[in-house]
Formats: structure tokens, C-alpha cells, sequence
């Protein structure tokens, strides 16, 4: 009975998540309107999104190219001519791992610090002071963070496509033992600009995870100190889950066509 108890209480629990977040994002629909008088509040939020998490994205970036040099080649060792490692690398890093990797990495920094900032200032009635006062909580607090998620991981990704490439032609000479030549080539080779869309793709639709799912998360929080570390804990683990979900399913969709 505790047991039918626990997952009638998770069911009841997702469906009233399910539309409070329906009912943020209908507010959120109204609140892009109104961009240009929220330009300060949105690019105030592309430097804290994008530009601040510049360094670790770059960080990580950098060794996944590495060890994804490493990994082709191992694999590719007596089955396929090194010549086409760059076509591996460049292709895994464009469609798969700076999209997902970036993320991930996002999720963590980014999320936890939107759900924990809202959070904290719905325990504190921060956010009701606004609607008191008449502002739209939404749009002074949600919708320039989704904006600049959308705007911004596309931009990251870029970044990171480039410094994985990097990363990977460094082991590729140094360590491989492959001129710069034969990995460029081979990534220049198969490039497609489908795959580079598909990349972008990606990152737009997970920078809308990240900030929606922040921002539901930290505008729901209650309980105090207390509530606001469950929030935080919450959004890093469901955007990081919806990232990977949805990541399959555009993989699906784009690949099929």
C-alpha cells in the first residue's frame, strides 16, 4: 500500500510540475514581446550564461578532443587508415560531444546557479514584491534567461567545436604521431554543413532546457535554505536528464532525414 501511496504521490506530483511549467511557458510566450525593454537584463545575462562560462567550457573542450584522438586511434589501429581519424574526431565533436559535453558542463555551472538565485529569492519574497509592485516576475526574471540561453550555447558550441578540433590535432601530431596535414584534411574531407546544423541545433534546444528548467525549478522553491538546495539539486539533475533524453530525439529526427 506505502508503495502505491509513493508513486500515486509522484504521478499527482509531475502532472502539477507538468503545468506549472505549461503555465510559466504561456507567460514566458507573452513576455518575448516585450524583449527590447529587457535588453539590459538580457545581455547582463549573455555575459554571466556565455562569457563567464567561456573558460570551462573551453577547458573541457580541449580534453574531450584529446581523449577522442586518443580513442580513434586506438580503434582505428591495424582496421582503418589513420588518414581518417580527423573525419572520426570532426564529426563525433561537431554532431555529438561539444553539443552534449557543453551542456552538461552548462547545466551545472549555469542551472544551478539560476535555480538557486530565483530560489532564494522566492524564500525571501523577493518575487512577490515584484508582482506587488506590478512587474511581471516572468518577465523581468525568466525570459531574459531563456533568451540568453538560446542565444548563447549555440555561440559556445562553436567555441567548443574549435578548441576540441584543436585539442585533438595536438595529440594527433605530438602523440599519434599523424601530420597536421593528414588530420586536417581528413577533417575537411566528409565535412557537411548538415552536421554543424545539427550541432547548433542541439544547443539551442538545450539552452532552452537549461534556463527554463533553472528557472521553473527556482521559481517553485520553498521551504527556506533548505528548499532552495533542493531546487538547485532538482534543475542540474532534470535538465541533465532532459538533455540526454532530447538529445536522442533530435538524433532521431535528423538522421532520419
Amino acid at each position: 500500500m506505502g508503495f502505491v501511496q509513493t508513486i500515486g504521490r509522484w504521478v499527482l506530483n509531475l502532472v502539477l510540475d507538468i503545468g506549472r511549467l505549461g503555465i510559466m511557458c504561456g507567460r514566458l510566450l507573452s513576455a518575448v514581446l516585450r524583449i527590447p525593454r529587457s535588453l539590459k537584463l538580457i545581455i547582463n545575462q549573455m555575459l554571466t550564461m556565455g562569457v563567464q562560462s567561456l573558460p570551462l567550457v573551453l577547458l573541457t573542450s580541449a580534453f574531450t578532443g584529446a581523449v577522442s584522438a586518443w580513442q580513434g586511434a586506438y580503434q582505428f589501429q591495424n582496421y582503418v587508415p589513420m588518414r581518417y581519424l580527423g573525419t572520426a574526431v570532426g564529426k563525433a565533436v561537431v554532431i555529438e560531444l561539444a553539443p552534449v559535453l557543453t551542456a552538461l558542463v552548462v547545466a551545472g555551472r549555469v542551472g544551478a546557479s539560476i535555480a538557486a538565485e530565483l530560489g532564494t529569492m522566492r524564500v525571501t519574497e523577493q518575487i512577490d514584491a515584484l508582482e506587488v509592485m506590478g512587474i511581471d516576475p516572468v518577465r523581468y526574471l525568466v525570459m531574459p534567461r531563456v533568451v540568453s540561453g538560446l542565444i548563447m550555447m549555440p555561440m559556445l558550441v562553436m567555441f567548443a567545436n574549435v578548441i576540441a578540433i584543436l585539442g585533438a590535432l595536438v595529440i594527433a601530431v605530438t602523440l599519434v604521431n599523424l601530420s597536421s596535414e593528414t588530420f586536417l584534411n581528413g577533417v575537411r574531407m566528409f565535412f557537411s554543413f548538415s552536421d554543424l546544423y545539427t550541432g547548433l541545433t542541439k544547443a539551442t534546444v538545450f539552452g532552452l532546457i537549461i534556463s527554463l528548467i533553472g528557472s521553473f525549478q527556482g521559481f517553485n522553491a520553498s521551504g527556506g535554505a533548505e528548499g532552495v538546495g533542493r531546487a538547485t539539486t532538482r534543475a542540474v539533475v532534470t535538465s541533465s536528464v532532459l538533455i540526454l533524453i532530447s538529445n536522442f530525439l533530435l538524433a532521431t529526427i535528423q538522421f532520419r532525414l
